[in-house]
């Protein structure tokens, strides 16, 4: 018996095993006249998914349902299947990427596309959380990106297939160019992928879609009208003032963006687009100029200085990729531009490289939702500087400053976030 796949046109679900399939010389058969809705409902299909997803596979063994699962059975039916790397920590990491194309990058799709395609509620602060986990995920996933050209290894596996799959539903429906812009890794990655042969001859060709959809309003229920009761005289009053009439139906009023807590703070002396200015502006006699200025205008009351120190500089190996690590923390911490300048400083002229940092935030901690949101966060240490020690004050001018040497070594690289 043939492998016969259960699917609907266009399934991104389907398009993983079809496309192990080609790679792997494995024949899969598409079932002849699937219908959703109609097929996957009759009592043949539910007997071998009794929830009726798509797709299905079916093997000589029996029934195989959930897509990664399938995509895995089609693999593994090539022995040493270079889909599934050479080694063991290479089989490892494509089951990491597998479960984080799945829970990170697909997910989140799915939560901000389902809803404006009305198969869900569509709650405006769902979206945006939605929205800010899919930004976080392929985020990390840029970063890996940004040195390797496959996930894993140095050729195309299962995990390079999941993974394009599930980019495609986003790429394809609700992911605009203005969006993946921020990821130009991801897309390298991407667009590579659907036109290697065996993805196109799956998948044909892809389009990025140009447009969010349109959130899908649903019309309102007719009112179920009551039986008229006759009406009983009441003794008559005199009249009353007329208030002003009420339309039948008005609407509500858009209630306002609740504000981020920072822009409720007291006012600050320290006005940071002034300060931004003065650093850029500043060529030559910086610390005379610059480093005076920022002390003059820091306000310790509206703001806080915080150093930072990567936790793991032992696997700071590889110097583009340790400035490619920086850099994708900076592009992640865009969402906290407007309160925020850092300095991030990649130290040593040898390896393994350190990364330290210095930042100025607004108000007296690191703002709430910069933790929350950004991942990077947590692979720092981080102290609240003590202005009151010179040695610290004097350690946040040679930093603003990318003094060299820094703490007796030289600077690979040094990157301003302002």
């Amino acid at each position: 018996m043939a492998l016969v796949l259960h699917t609907f046109d266009g399934n991104k679900n389907a398009f993983k095993a079809l496309i192990a399939a080609e790679y792997s010389g494995v024949k899969v058969e598409l079932a002849k006249n699937f219908q959703m809705g109609v097929s996957n409902k009759t009592p043949e299909y539910l007997k071998m998914n009794p929830i009726g997803k798509v797709p299905i596979l079916e093997t000589p063994d029996g029934p195989v349902f959930e897509s990664n699962a399938i995509a895995r059975y089609v693999t593994r039916s090539k022995s040493d299947n270079p889909l599934y790397g050479s080694s063991l920590i290479e089989y490892a990491h494509i089951e990491q990427w597998i479960d984080f194309s799945a829970t990170e990058v697909d997910a989140n799709t799915g939560k901000w596309l389902f809803p404006r395609l009305g198969f869900a509620p569509y709650v405006a602060v769902s979206e945006e959380a939605a929205i800010a986990a899919l930004k976080r995920s392929l985020g990390a996933l840029n970063t890996h990106l940004a040195s390797n050209t496959y996930l894993v290894g140095h050729s195309v596996t299962l995990a390079d297939i999941v993974m394009t799959c599930n980019l495609y539903m986003g790429f394809a429906r609700i992911m605009t160019k203005n969006f993946t812009s921020e990821f130009p890794h991801v897309e390298r990655y991407f667009w590579t992928m659907v036109n290697q042969p065996n993805f196109k001859k799956v998948m044909g060709d892809v389009k990025q879609a140009d447009s969010v959809p349109q959130v899908q309003k649903k019309a309102a229920a007719p009112k179920e009208q009551k039986p008229k009761e006759a009406k009983k005289e009441a003794p008559k009053e005199a009249p009353k003032p007329k208030a002003a009439e009420k339309p039948e139906e008005e609407e509500e009023a858009p209630k306002p963006k609740p504000k981020n807590p920072l822009d409720l703070l007291p006012p600050s002396k320290m006005i940071l687009d002034e300060w931004k200015r003065l650093y850029s502006n500043t060529k030559t006699n910086f610390r005379e100029v610059a480093i005076k200025g920022f002390w003059d205008m820091y306000d310790p009351e509206g703001y806080s200085l915080w150093f930072c120190d990567y936790k793991y500089n032992d696997e700071n190996t590889v110097s583009f990729v340790t400035m490619n690590k920086v850099g994708g923390f900076l592009q992640r911490m865009d969402l906290c531009r407007k309160y925020a300048f850092g300095k991030m400083l990649v130290i040593g002229s040898e390896p393994p490289f350190k990364v330290k940092g210095l930042w100025l935030f607004r108000g007296p901690e690191i703002p709430k939702f910069v933790m929350d949101e950004v991942y990077d966060m947590e692979l720092y240490e981080w102290t609240k500087v003590d202005i009151s020690d010179e040695a610290q004050k004097e350690r946040v001018s040679a930093m603003i400053e990318d003094l060299e040497p820094f703490e007796g070594e030289s600077l690979l690289d040094a990157k301003c976030f302002k």
